[in-house]
């Protein structure tokens, strides 16, 4: 915290519009620390202060000549930009206090000037439950890359914001090696698998991604880094568990990807597997481009997805449910409410299991269950509808909650969920 000079900030409302007036721009934005090989760890952090706009009445408070802050007359947000040194995953900190004791929600949006009016949320709701004192909020796993980012800060009552940080979890990781796969012959060859049959999660083909931010769905979970309880082998099996009330969080879980280690540029992916049934559980096998470092890249980089599943179209007794595959590029996806999709009713999902499949070649991908086609996707026609010529990374996860699978929101009666695949391989036409 700085010392500054107090003074009034007004946004004042004018013939049903705002007008929005700067904070001083004397205020040196952010302090970074970055690491530069040293143990010094990589932070950025924004005063207040210096945010660049808001949509509410506001003013500056100087405490006392070190401590300054931002004290807003109703719910809005502010704006403020983070020049980020080091792209990957980071804990986002919010410092404030509310005016009573009621409790206060914020939120940070990423990238608020986006080309495609997409609202980037980076961190999920942020609670303070007793903000009657400035106390620290924050969310493990933003997503961000290098470079300027323009964000606002959300809060849902008047509030007394002090400072907000960011601190690296994990640096990006480029993945060392990518495989093409042949598709000119007329026979599948395996390239690449993982049988699951090591003692344990082996590393030198997963990476886990971590936090619990939301993931962009507004998910539940925390995702967890080499914690058997929630991602280990055993009987020959991966099994991804979802545990209610654990480690502090709503619920723990894992989300293992290949980034970093490998990813793949066509060919037939294939993953053997038993999904959960309860309601509010969401579970997939996926690729996404490995050009994807933050929100912004999503989905020009790309997306399949080999099966979706939620619990609540699953039914408990019989594991009857539904099996989804989708293809998502910046000319298909949710915002445009085109992404192609296909569906198909699988028995006994939970119980039994069954062989999900993507066959991508240059010009189409095709899904399958238990080598039941089901989606062809094959517009090849620009690079926004076909990102598709780029190397996808393989992600296995299991979520809790969310935009989709929280519909109907969670079994308050289940403590736990679990993803069981025998397999996952990658195979050739030679």
């Amino acid at each position: 915290m700085r010392k500054i000079t107090p003074h009034l900030i007004i946004a004042t409302l004018f013939l049903g519009q705002f007008i929005f007036y700067s904070c001083d721009t004397n205020v040196k934005p952010m302090d970074n620390s970055i690491s530069n090989g040293t143990s010094k760890p990589v932070e950025v952090k924004v005063e207040a202060e210096s945010c660049k706009q808001s949509n509410v009445e506001y003013e500056i408070v100087t405490a006392d000549p070190t401590f300054a802050y931002v004290k807003t007359m109703s719910a809005g947000w502010i704006i403020f930009e983070v020049n980020v040194p080091v792209a990957g995953r980071y804990k986002s900190q919010v410092h404030l206090s509310g005016e009573s004791e009621e409790v206060v929600t914020c939120w940070i949006e990423d990238y608020h000037d986006n080309k495609d009016d997409r609202t980037y949320n980076i961190t999920g709701d942020i609670t303070f439950s007793e903000p009657s004192s400035f106390m620290t909020g924050s969310k493990d796993g933003s997503p961000l890359d290098t470079g300027v980012h323009k964000m606002k800060l959300h809060f849902d009552k008047k509030s007394n914001i002090d400072w907000i940080k960011f601190s690296l979890l994990k640096e990006h990781q480029i993945t060392p090696q990518s495989l093409t796969q042949k598709t000119d012959g007329s026979q599948w060859e395996l390239v690449w698998s993982d049988e699951f049959e090591s003692s344990g999660v082996d590393t030198t083909k997963w990476t886990y991604d971590i936090g619990n931010w939301g993931w962009g769905n507004g998910e539940h979970q925390y995702y967890t880094q080499g914690r058997p309880e929630n991602a280990r082998i055993e009987n020959g099996n991966l099994i991804i568990e979802a545990r209610k009330n654990d480690m502090g969080q709503e619920w723990t879980s894992a989300r293992l990807t290949t980034r970093g280690k490998v990813s793949f540029l066509y060919g037939k992916i294939e993953f053997r597997a038993k999904v959960p049934s309860q309601r509010g559980n969401w579970a997939a096998g996926w690729t996404l481009g490995d050009d994807y470092i933050d929100e912004l890249s999503w989905p020009y980089c790309g997306e399949i997805d080999i099966l979706e599943s939620v619990g609540y179209e699953m039914d408990d007794d019989t594991g009857n449910g539904i099996a989804h595959a989708s293809a998502h590029s910046g000319a298909y996806y949710f915002k445009l409410g085109n992404q192609p999709t296909g569906v198909i009713d699988v028995a006994n999902m939970n119980k039994e299991y069954h062989t999900y499949t993507i066959e991508w070649l240059p010009h189409e991908i095709n899904s399958y269950v238990d080598g039941r086609h089901y989606l062809t996707y094959n517009d090849t026609s620009t690079d926004l509808s076909w990102p598709f010529t780029k190397p996808q990374n393989i992600i296995l996860n299991l979520a809790m909650g969310g935009g989709w699978a929280g519909y109907h929101g969670i079994d308050e009666n289940i403590n736990s969920q679990k993803m069981i695949i025998d397999y996952i391989r990658v195979y050739e036409l030679r």
